[in-house]
């Protein structure tokens, strides 16, 4: 019951680039922010927060719960500092737990001897206590535990999503070299498509996007799909208010939006993936299939969004190749996409510069450690023309 006595600091940690986005949905959800940093937010709360958070945050990608700060130079003031907490009150004696690290401390030159020593703290305390001690490993699907060390300063939290939060539960298939949910999700914010109009995503890949779009749209909190979390395997976790927040989310959800979602590739495998996902994650009814190349796509009158995220030309595809690719999506936007806002999501701005249209915005984002940007272009329809060769 420890860890859900008191409030504490929670770190929700994220992608860099994607700040803002988390910012905007902790404020939303009535939460302060503490402290920035280069890929995460600091705010105050209980574990029923960090359970919360869990279950409802799109961009996050981990909350960590602080239990301890304390100083160590080494691993022998870690192990007493470590072994000074109540395990026995927080931890099943038969279950499982994990040690995870962020450790730049010149006495420890693999930061697997700093898991190992917390290990042992934890493990000592617990058979001096009980008499017996839990199983532990590498595996992130039970209690995990995380370690923060700068030199002599360490911070000790509950890793209470255990599994990353992009992982939702429903991308069974993800094809190749697919986009995170959790940065699929900050593309979407971005965009600020609600669903009053059409969405249309060729070259659809497995559909992250297009799911994304339509769990946003529908009011679909983002763990709501998800069965398994850290927090779950920490003593004091109630079933019952857990129950009672998911509940709450399903209260809120949607069950039509106005716009049409069109998803188009020219595979008919990545079709399938994007049925077999959308199909998990609750939101197949909503789509839209089109088997062809993006350059055929059916645009519907109205306007909306129309995004594609090509490759790189860096972990796929050749970049020579690729520039009548990127030309090809400016002459679609022209020809097929007015009255849209359209997207390019690139990592390679050199193969940008042949879509032939100026940009209106460039938002940094990064896929894994690839800098990418969303590109951004108003595709006017009517009077105004367009602004050829872009300067990006």
């Amino acid at each position: 019951m420890y860890a859900f006595r008191s409030r504490s600091r929670i770190v929700v940690t994220c992608a860099k680039g994607i700040n803002p986005f988390l910012q905007e949905e902790l404020e939303a959800l009535g939460y302060g922010i503490i402290n920035e940093f280069t890929a995460g937010l600091e705010i105050e709360g209980s574990m029923k927060d960090a359970m919360r958070l869990n279950l409802m945050l799109r961009t996050g990608s981990r909350v960590l719960f602080q239990l301890a700060r304390f100083r160590a130079a080494g691993p022998d003031e870690l192990y007493k500092e470590v072994k000074k907490l109540p395990w026995e009150d927080m931890l099943d004696v038969e279950g499982y737990f994990s040690i995870t690290s962020s450790v730049l401390n010149e006495n420890i030159k693999d930061t697997r001897f700093a898991n190992l020593r917390c290990k042992d703290a934890i493990a000592d305390r617990m058979t001096a206590k009980l008499g017996k001690r839990p199983n532990t490993g590498p595996e992130l699907n039970a209690a995990v535990l995380f370690l923060h060390w700068r030199e002599d300063e360490c911070a000790l939290y509950i890793d209470t999503s255990g599994e990353a939060l992009s992982k939702r539960g429903y991308r069974y298939n993800p094809m190749m070299a697919p986009m995170t949910e959790t940065l699929a999700a900050a593309v979407i914010m971005k965009t600020a498509w609600k669903g009053t109009d059409s969405f249309i995503n060729p070259m659809c890949g497995s559909g992250t996007l297009a799911v994304e779009a339509l769990m946003s749209a529908l009011n679909m909190a983002g763990g709501i799909i998800r069965r398994n979390f850290g927090f779950m395997h920490i003593t004091g976790f109630s079933k019952k208010d857990w129950s009672d927040m998911r509940n709450d989310a399903l209260r809120v959800v949607k069950k039509e939006i106005k716009g049409r979602v069109i998803v188009s590739d020219h595979d008919e495998r990545c079709l399938k993936a994007v049925e077999e996902n959308a199909g998990y994650a609750g939101v197949e009814e909503y789509l839209d299939y089109q088997l062809c190349d993006f350059r055929d796509c059916a645009v519907p009158e109205g306007g909306g969004v129309v995004i594609l995220n090509p490759e790189y030309g860096r972990r796929l595809g050749d970049e020579n190749q690729l520039e009548s690719v990127y030309g090809g999506i400016g002459d679609f936007f022209k020809a097929k996409c007015q009255g849209y806002r359209g997207y390019i999501f690139t990592g390679n701005m050199n193969l940008a510069k042949h879509v032939g249209l100026r940009t209106s915005s460039k938002t940094l984002f990064f896929n894994s450690k690839i800098e990418c940007r969303l590109l951004e272009y108003e595709l006017y329809k009517g009077t105004k023309k367009y602004q050829d060769k872009d300067e990006a």
